[in-house]
């Protein structure tokens, strides 16, 4: 239970607070060269995989990136091993997209972005999750 009695975590008590201590490989950048310009850049990650850490069990889900750079952009080669470094790591949907979105915004410092998650429906529920950044005076 959570110090509010009214709240039952159970099970999930204490199991994500590694999270933020979670390490991932190094999301490279290179530079825009185009910095004056607001232009978006759409991605879609197609196969993430993480696992439930309540069951042990996959969860599936496609990751819908967007984002308008500042000075950097986000390197695909490196993007694509962070996200895969999630596959064998026991985290809730929130936490991944939370989580994720911190990390992209420290490697690129973009003027915005949106990182969405539309995980495959288990035990009868589709979860989406959305977090946005967007950067001060922007």
């Amino acid at each position: 239970m959570s110090e509010d009695t009214n709240i039952h975590t159970g099970a999930y008590e204490g199991r994500q607070d590694h999270v933020r201590d979670l390490k991932f490989p190094e999301i490279e950048v290179f530079a825009n060269i185009y910095p004056g310009k607001s232009y978006r850049i759409d991605m879609e990650i197609p196969e993430f995989t993480a696992i439930c850490p309540k069951t042990g069990l996959p969860d599936f889900g496609i990751l819908y990136l967007a984002y308008k750079p500042a000075e950097f952009c986000l390197e695909l080669k490196s993007l694509k091993e962070y996200v895969t470094a999630y596959r064998n790591v026991g985290i809730f949907h929130e936490n991944v997209v939370n989580r994720m979105l911190d990390d992209l915004v420290k490697a690129c410092k973009p003027r915005w972005m949106r990182l969405h998650g539309d995980y495959n429906v288990r035990g009868g529920i589709k979860t989406r999750v959305t977090a946005t950044y967007s950067a001060p005076n922007e």
